[in-house]
């Protein structure tokens, strides 16, 4: 079974910036897409970015585009999630998930997931 592990989260200002990091072992990252969601208190999990194995293709939802970047170091078996320009509406905890080989906007797609790691945007 493959195993997710989130890291980088804490506490930033407004404007600020944050890279997370996901971590794999038991299996390879190469054939897995990964991807990033978050959850806010009281709010539904909501899809933020997506990165396909084969190609490394990549998807973000559209409020965030621009300020989010996915990127994969298969070498390393890690994913990463770099976040600029933060805003308190990011408040969240992050999760990273996988499937095979291509994403999907749907978290029901995704087998395997990280505990999560809290983002906090305040001043």
């Amino acid at each position: 079974q493959l195993q997710l592990v989130e890291s980088g989260g804490g506490l930033v200002q407004p404007g600020g910036s944050l890279t997370l990091s996901c971590a794999a072992s038991r299996f390879t990252l190469d054939y897995y897409a990964i991807g990033w969601f978050r959850q806010a208190p009281g709010r539904e999990r909501e899809g933020v970015s997506c990165i396909s194995s084969s190609k490394g293709v990549t998807y973000y939802a559209d409020s965030l585009k621009g300020r989010f970047t996915i990127s994969r170091d298969n070498a390393q078996n890690m994913v990463y999630l770099q976040m600029n320009s933060l805003k308190p509406e990011d408040t969240a905890v992050y999760y990273c998930a996988a499937r095979p080989v291509y994403c999907s906007s749907a978290d029901t797609d995704f087998g395997s997931w990280g505990q999560g790691t809290q983002v906090t945007v305040s001043s």
